[in-house]
C-alpha cells in the first residue's frame, strides 16, 4: 500500500508526497524513485557489539529493559540497544530508530 499526503508547495499549491517505505519520509513523486535508491543503497550503520556492565534503561525498540549481561549495540550516535533488536531493526531500515535524519 502507498501512502500519501498532500502538503502545499512552494507556490502554495496543494502536492501529493508518497511515504518512502524505508525511511519513512514524504517525498514528491518526481523525486520518489532517486530517493528510493538512495535508501536502499546507502550503507547500514556500524555498531559496536558489547556485553552491558549495568543496567541502562529500556530499549526503545523492543520496549524492554537492557539490564546487565545483555549483549548490546552501541551506534556512533551512542545510542544503545539489544543487539538482536538493532539486526532486526536494520533488516528493513538503515538509521538509528531514535535519530533517522542522521
Amino acid at each position: 500500500m502507498i501512502t500519501t499526503r498532500r502538503t502545499h508547495g512552494k507556490q502554495g499549491r496543494l502536492v501529493n508526497r508518497i511515504k518512502c517505505p524505508v525511511c519513512s519520509k514524504f517525498v514528491l513523486p518526481d523525486e520518489i524513485e532517486v530517493h528510493l535508491v538512495m535508501c536502499l543503497t546507502k550503507p547500514r550503520l556500524i555498531y559496536n557489539e558489547d556485553v552491558l556492565k549495568d543496567d541502562k534503561g529500556e530499549c526503545v525498540i523492543c520496549l524492554e529493559e537492557l539490564i546487565q549481561g545483555d549483549t548490546i549495540a552501541r551506534l556512533p550516535c551512542l545510542c544503545v540497544y539489544h543487539k538482536t533488536c538493532i539486526d532486526r531493526w536494520f533488516e528493513v531500515n538503515r538509521s538509528c530508530p531514535e535519530h533517522p535524519g542522521d
